[in-house]
């Protein structure tokens, strides 16, 4: 019998498992130097990963505080100025804070959002591809359910149910949004069962628990990070359309928050441009690279799509 190595394999020439970590990065960042779209999603990441951790330093006013001048009066829908960098609200808060710390927030609500689902999603799918039988059906009729519900209003419902929260966006993601990944995962899973290291593993007298996570889940990891790269624009999406709705929480500051307190004031009839127009484009970019980052992945995991 051929011999096998610590990944389960039978001398196929796969890497060991200490060094997969290592191949991934640098084939990682083979890629960012070859694909120009991988390289502006990243790049997209890490600069609005650099503002969230500062934000506190970057902001120049509490983003919720309301400002008055110097002789006393409210400052309430200002220009662009040295001292405010986008203007005003018509309540006197300080635009560019508010886009600054919503960054804090949205990056919160993404990557919590995308491990969860990642989590749930890869866990049923690898429970449910492995063993099969009534556990693979009892999964996949509860998949069935979650895809049949609309998302969108389900969030509201919940939002509405629950105290307004950005966190109703992650619990609406870990309840509705786990079925694509999970099926995705399922059926990969059926396939590596039937793998030669698997039947491997099963002789060397393996436990199902240390062939599931040890042998099997390796395998899938790539596309659990795909999912859970569109997860997080997924997310962040949601968290605005559900905030401009009025469901969001009212003492965070978030890019939707701002898009609803633009919209109560009228900015767009009043020309008021500095005001919804950076949080739009905020949200676009994170959500691209979303798309992005996932585009790039999916040539690290499956190089036959270069051809």
């Amino acid at each position: 019998m051929p011999a096998v190595t610590e990944t389960g394999t039978t001398g196929t020439g796969r890497p060991p498992r200490s060094a997969w970590l290592g191949q991934l990065l640098r084939r990682l960042v083979s890629l960012t130097r070859r694909d120009p779209f991988a390289f502006a999603g990243v790049a997209i990441y890490v600069i609005f990963g650099i503002v969230a951790i500062f934000a506190d330093v970057l902001a120049t006013h509490d983003p919720l505080t309301i400002l008055f001048d110097s002789k006393g009066r409210l400052a309430a829908s200002l220009p662009l100025s040295s001292d405010h960098y986008l203007g005003t609200t018509s309540l006197g808060r300080d635009i560019y804070s508010q886009l600054v710390h919503g960054t804090r927030s949205a990056l919160i609500i993404g990557i919590t959002a995308a491990i969860v689902v990642v989590l749930i999603g890869t866990m049923v799918g690898l429970v449910s591809g492995y063993f099969g039988g009534l556990i693979d059906v009892v999964l996949m009729r509860a998949a069935d359910i979650a895809l049949g519900i609309p998302f969108l209003p389900f969030v509201i419902v919940l939002a509405s149910f629950l105290e307004p929260s950005m966190w109703n966006v992650v619990l609406a993601m870990a309840l509705l949004v786990w079925p694509t990944t999970g099926r995705v995962i399922r059926s990969q899973v059926l396939t590596l069962r039937e793998r030669t290291f698997v039947e491997a593993a099963r002789v060397t007298g393996s436990s199902q628990a240390r062939i599931l996570f040890v042998h099997v889940a390796p395998n899938i990891m790539p596309l659990s990070f795909v999912y859970g790269s569109i997860a997080i624009g997924w997310a962040i999406l949601t968290e605005a359309s559900i905030s401009f709705l009025g469901f969001g929480a009212t003492d965070t500051v978030s890019w939707g928050y701002m898009l609803q307190d633009a919209y109560l004031s009228q900015a767009l009839s009043r020309g008021w441009f500095h005001w919804f127009v950076p949080p739009g484009i905020c949200i676009i970019l994170v959500v691209v690279a979303g798309f992005f980052v996932s585009r790039g992945f999916e040539e690290i995991f499956f190089p036959r799509l270069r051809e």
